[in-house]
């Protein structure tokens, strides 16, 4: 059954197939369909997950054995595979052989790259899944279904805007959904649940800014030590907001101390960044990142980062940018007596 990410969202609420595949180009709405798909399968009890990220030198034997066994405690399971390329001769093989045989209480989700028509129509392994269940193929947005996207994401973070601000925003994005829901959460930070005016649009997204706060991050994630306290100077100077700031890094803090712990357990970290939608370059940066990291490296980066918090709202004393300052050089690798954790919950 081929169904639009909006009618595979309504879906889901009434059935479940054993079957779910995504393909396309556009990273953002292919996560999103399978959070969905993943969310209502949880909501239903499928409480256990296997990720197989297909890449280079992948043995399926591991997919095999999964797909032919069964819970010894009848736990509905998910099965989640992750192509970074259209299926060759032997995953068209396994695939058919599971949908020859799908075993009970298991949900098979499938995330491939684009797929071209004649893909769809002479593989053998689409014509044997996509009758079990569900295929919806996403692509880049633009014109109307663009303004219509960022609309509808807008209203995710109880935001209104005209369409006046919704074009300065989407030439802004250029049809980079990951972009814009990047810069609705700014809109949020710095606004809250309001109407956006275009003033408000220019001012938040304006990019004849010198340098931007995933100029910092960058720099931060890659260990570029010099080029921080620079990059910080100016973006004080152009006004950016100190919680738009910390609010990078700390996006950044969070997801390498999720990498750091899925590490740890013994998960893929490629797996761990294809479910977080972390990408290059970014995905390079935080890799680089967790080399020079600890445990005990990110618990003080998460510490030193609410009480920065604490900072800007009137709870805690200190220089917000010298706090910020304190947090960029440490996730940079800078010694972390930089962060006096021993005031950090003060």
């Amino acid at each position: 059954m081929k169904l639009n990410l909006e009618q595979l969202k309504a879906g889901l609420s009434k059935t479940l197939y054993p079957v779910y595949l995504a393909a396309g180009d556009e990273p953002f709405q292919l996560g999103e369909a399978m959070d969905a798909v993943r969310a209502a399968a949880s909501a239903q009890g499928y409480s256990n997950r296997e990720i197989f990220s297909v890449e280079t030198g992948f043995k399926w034997s591991g997919f095999a054995v999964a797909s032919e066994s069964y819970s010894l405690f009848g736990d509905k399971r998910i099965l989640d595979v992750r192509f970074n390329a259209k299926p060759d001769k032997e995953a068209s093989q396994m695939l058919v052989n599971y949908a020859a045989q799908i075993p009970e209480d298991t949900l098979l989700l499938l995330t491939l790259p684009r797929l071209s028509n004649d893909d769809l129509k002479k593989s053998a392994w689409f014509a044997a899944l996509e009758p079990k269940g569900v295929f919806v193929q996403v692509w880049a947005l633009h014109g109307k279904e663009l303004m219509s996207w960022l609309e509808h994401r807008m209203s995710h973070y109880q935001m209104l805007a005209d369409r006046s601000g919704l074009s300065i925003l989407a030439a802004r994005i250029e049809g980079n959904l990951l972009a814009a829901d990047q810069e609705l959460q700014k809109l949020f930070i710095l606004y809250g649940a309001t109407r956006i005016d275009d003033d408000m649009m220019r001012r938040a997204i304006a990019d004849s800014a010198r340098y931007d706060i995933y100029d910092l991050t960058d720099a931060a994630l890659t260990g570029s030590v010099a080029r921080i306290s620079r990059i910080l100077f100016g973006l004080r100077a152009e006004g950016v907001a100190g919680p738009v700031v910390l609010w990078a890094l700390t996006r950044e803090i969070r997801a390498l101390d999720e990498l750091g712990r899925a590490s740890a357990q013994g998960e893929n970290v490629e797996s761990v960044c294809n479910r977080l939608r972390i990408w290059n370059p970014r995905k390079t940066a935080l890799i680089k990142a967790l080399q020079r990291s600890d445990s005990m490296h990110r618990q003080t980066l998460m510490l030193s980062s609410a009480r920065a918090d604490r900072m800007i709202k009137g709870m805690a004393n200190g220089n917000v940018w010298d706090a910020l300052q304190d947090i960029s050089l440490a996730l940079a690798g800078m010694p972390q007596s930089l962060l006096q954790p021993t005031d950090l919950l003060i």
